[in-house]
């Protein structure tokens, strides 16, 4: 039996994103000032731990990103002024439905697409930024720490959380520099570790977190930055586009943010609840920069960065009970994004203090069961976190009849405040990967497989493949590790998917790293599952057919850089 390093903190924040981070911070500063102030029954000092996968603080973070600066105000009332890494305000917003051909601009930009007021961010820089605030008011950061497991006692409460062994080889065997991952038990731990979070997932299954709630329903965005050669796209300027290249059933949709130094943000999500099993979300993306008027606009740019993220997009009605003993759930894991808005960034932030408030009120209580850390729902729902998702509960529901009743309950709801009659939220209880359709359906034969994509042609310049992406991720995993996305039957894949479904992992997956390979010239085929790519979207786990798919962590430090993005 391995022996294990315990240590003890008082709370664990897993994942260092915008909400963790922000609690961590809200957390330190409810306690400091409660000792300085109190007369009596002070808390004294208190030990918070922020662990995180990647190799420092926003290594793995990617987003969009336009904020919605309001609770970043409330946490940091002078964020400008303390130096927050702004790359600009927004100073204009544009919106436009691309056909093939042409961009149509709107004369009206939809409400909620309209973003004066907010900043253009990069979210890998500001939640560096939130880390550094975090170590100034005595919290421990741990990067290459990856949160394994979660420990419970025999109530199943939460006692804390197990980081990932180090030293492990491809076989399984301990090598030279071998470390066994250290127990860390907390009064409180929190999960802020993102979209389809690994210990949120077998958390949420164990207890039954998601009992009478939807499916979640998640979209991928991928991205790219450009460097221009001139000013052509000025510095504030968003831009957001309908259309092209997706497919009237299915739910997609661009973005173009100026940043500074002549840098451009651009990316195209996908809802992974698409029918067509031969849709490739990378592929999607590059046929957006082909269209006539971002071809135009990246004429004689470089493309520096790439990135693939997530979105939990199933809004009010697809969150899971946010509390259970000795746990709570913040930010993206808990579904707090409005997809509506493209915004989560504020509800992460406001959530994660919110979290904080319960974790202090429970340190006064001495009490830190599911009873007591119930109030942290209340505080989410008296905030103004669930009023905004409310009145966008059916946004994304609507376009699984298509983007014409898509946007026509867009509009509907904007006037009606969410409510949609049932016409627009029937059969509303799948999860996305249900919703792809077999091979057969679109009259596909399984050994013509490249229909869809037959114009794309990666040339390097505008289109690129996925390994030259990933090039661009700055993605690094040591190869002689344990394979961390783990196929339950690998048999499926070389039968039923492939005769179903064509394999529809080698599409999806925006990073190449499932690709089916001839099985020692028999004439059949296996999955090889080139690991070292992965950017650690969780893309896989979410949207395979058969659910077989399962993301662990791999050893901490492993992953994508997304420095700047």
């Amino acid at each position: 039996m391995t022996e294990r390093e315990t240590l003890e903190f008082d709370v664990v924040f897993v994942g260092a994103g915008p909400a963790n981070l922000s609690g961590a911070l809200h957390l330190a500063r409810l306690v400091k000032q409660h000792n300085e102030t109190a007369a009596a029954d002070k808390i004294g000092d208190i030990e918070i731990a922020v662990i995180e996968k990647g190799a420092s603080v926003g290594a793995h973070i990617l987003s969009g990103a336009v904020m919605d600066p309001k609770a970043l105000r409330e946490l940091i009332p002078d964020f400008e002024a303390q130096g927050a890494p702004l790359e600009s305000p927004v100073n204009e917003d544009f919106f436009l439905y691309l056909t093939p051909k042409h961009a149509i601009r709107s004369p009206i930009t939809p409400p909620p697409l309209k973003n004066h007021g907010y900043y253009i961010v990069s979210l890998n820089r500001l939640t560096g930024w939130l880390g550094e605030k975090c170590e100034e008011a005595g919290v421990n950061i741990f990067p290459e720490f990856p949160g394994a497991d979660l420990l419970y006692d025999d109530a199943d409460r939460v006692l804390g959380v197990r980081t990932g062994d180090k030293g492990i080889d491809k076989e399984g065997k301990r090598k030279p520099n071998y470390e066994p991952g250290v127990d860390l038990l907390a009064k409180v731990t929190v999960l802020g570790e993102g979209p389809r979070g690994s210990l949120t997932k077998k958390l949420v299954e164990r207890l039954g977190l998601d009992e009478g709630r939807e499916p979640q329903v998640y979209s991928v965005g991928v991205k790219e930055l450009w460097e221009l050669p001139d000013d052509r796209y000025p510095t504030g300027r968003v831009t957001h586009t309908l259309g092209f290249p997706s497919d009237a059933q299915t739910y997609g949709g661009g973005w173009i943010y100026g940043m500074q130094n002549r840098v451009l943000n651009l990316g195209y999500v996908t809802g992974l609840d698409y029918k067509d099993p031969l849709i490739d979300p990378h592929a999607e993306f590059q046929l957006f920069k082909t269209h006539p008027y971002i071809a135009k606009l990246l004429e004689g740019g470089k493309m520096i960065r790439y990135g693939a993220k997530t979105i939990a997009a199933g809004g009010y009605f697809a969150m899971p009970r946010t509390y259970a003993d000795g746990v709570l759930l913040t930010g993206d894991c808990a579904g707090f994004l409005n997809s509506q808005r493209l915004k989560g960034i504020h509800s992460a932030i406001k959530s994660g203090m919110l979290a904080a408030e319960t974790i202090f009120e429970a340190l006064l209580a001495r009490d830190f069961s599911a009873k007591q850390l119930q109030s942290y729902e209340r505080r989410v729902n008296s905030s103004w976190i669930i009023p905004e998702l409310r009145k966008v509960r059916n946004f994304h529901t609507g376009f699984r009849h298509g983007r014409w009743l898509g946007l026509v309950n867009t509009g509907l709801q904007f006037f009606t405040g969410g409510r949609a009659w049932g016409i627009f939220d029937r059969d509303r209880a799948h999860a996305g990967h249900a919703e792809m359709q077999k091979l057969s359906a679109y009259g596909y034969r399984g050994d013509k497989l490249e229909q869809r994509y037959t114009d794309l042609r990666f040339d390097g310049k505008l289109t690129f493949n996925k390994v030259t992406d990933v090039y661009h991720a700055a993605v690094g995993h040591d190869e002689d590790q344990p394979v961390h996305l783990h196929v339950l039957d690998t048999n499926i894949c070389s039968t039923r998917c492939a005769e179903e479904y064509g394999n529809p992992c080698q599409r999806f997956c925006p990073a190449a790293v499932y690709e089916m390979v001839e099985d020692g010239g028999n004439g059949k085929r296996r999955l090889q599952i080139n690991f070292s790519n992965c950017v650690h979207c969780k893309t896989c786990d979410i949207m395979d057919p058969y659910q077989i798919i399962n993301w662990v962590t791999p050893e901490g430090g492993g992953g994508p850089d997304y420095k700047g993005l």
